[in-house]
């Protein structure tokens, strides 16, 4: 696995973002559900850090509070004061409206809705501040400091507790007409219905909890997703049909996108491995009419746990383009 520390540094050396994009400082926070993280990018010298802690609670101002102290313990341990820094991006676990900078809702947490993120940030530093979703904020980080650096055209899909996506298109974090572009989690792929009487999505089967429920109706109870990957596990055949699903949509996507790469992530995937990521490739290629078949390259996601708050950093840096 590639060091995103050595990865996002060697990329900054060779920046291109506009005139000030020599000098202060970009901060990129991370608000998972299952952790907070904040990294800074000190333009002059490029380099790079980041910090993170568990969430504490589940309230927005807690979780808000805590990540504002852990953005300004960052800064104290740097020496530096938070009037150089000229531009926040902030990822967050769920829709957001990001030309508002407020959060649609949480699929995890309760309070989030209509939740003013960017007022939070902008008032606490005095900075230009950008929101926008983990999933695209992944997508884009992969794209300028990660495995699809170098191209302009990229798609990336997250599996874990949900099914997520993001595109960089031209260059440029795709968002569409509301911000809700690349969730391809939602797509309805099978007849029947959920529990809440709900066509079934590629969410519904292949998340975490779509695969572990799979897993049980074949006869393996577990609530570890490893158990699923062993070679002679009872769960293979749920991996096998989890790959052919996502082989015929990210196959879609290829002739709808024509992306150069797709990036897969998220933590089905690092359980996964590669030979499932092989898999879903060599199953892409093959679900693609003869007019679309060309290589599409397929790769693992390389920027770890930071990637979202990484992704932050790009996305208040290609801000600075503008």
């Amino acid at each position: 696995m590639p060091n995103p520390q050595m990865l996002i540094q060697e990329r900054l050396a060779h920046n291109s973002w506009g005139l000030l994009g020599n000098q202060g400082y970009v901060l990129g926070v991370d608000l998972g559900g299952y952790g907070l993280r904040a990294a800074l990018v000190n333009l002059q010298t490029h380099t790079y850090v980041s910090v993170h802690t568990a969430v504490q609670g589940t309230e927005p101002q807690r979780i808000v509070s805590d990540a504002l102290g852990l953005a300004r313990g960052l800064l104290t341990d740097a020496g530096l004061t938070q009037d150089r820094l000229v531009r926040i991006g902030i990822g967050f676990g769920g829709p957001v409206d990001p030309w508002g900078g407020t959060v649609r809702l949480s699929p995890r947490m309760g309070g989030w809705e209509d939740f003013a993120l960017k007022d939070y940030f902008e008032n606490a530093f005095d900075a230009v501040t950008l929101v926008d979703n983990d999933a695209n904020l992944i997508a884009l980080a992969e794209a300028t400091f990660g495995a699809g650096q170098g191209c302009k055209n990229l798609f990336y899909l997250h599996l874990s507790s949900g099914v997520g996506g993001g595109m960089v298109l031209d260059g440029r974090l795709y968002r569409s007409a509301s911000g809700m572009a690349g969730e391809i989690g939602h797509l309805v792929v099978r007849r029947g219905w959920d529990a809440q009487a709900r066509p079934l999505t590629l969410e519904n089967l292949v998340s975490i909890s779509g695969l572990l429920q799979a897993a049980q109706e074949l006869g393996l109870k577990t609530d570890n997703l490893n158990d699923l990957f062993q070679a002679e596990s009872l769960g293979q055949p749920v991996v096998h049909e989890a790959t052919d699903l996502l082989a015929t949509c990210l196959a879609q996507v290829v002739a709808l996108l024509d992306p150069q790469i797709i990036v897969l992530g998220g933590i089905v995937v690092r359980i996964g491995g590669e030979s499932f990521v092989q898999a879903i490739g060599e199953k892409i290629q093959l679900s693609l009419a003869p007019q679309f078949a060309r290589p599409v390259k397929v790769v693992s996601s390389v920027l770890g746990t930071d990637s979202v708050a990484i992704g932050a950093l790009a996305l208040a840096l290609e801000s600075l383009r503008d």
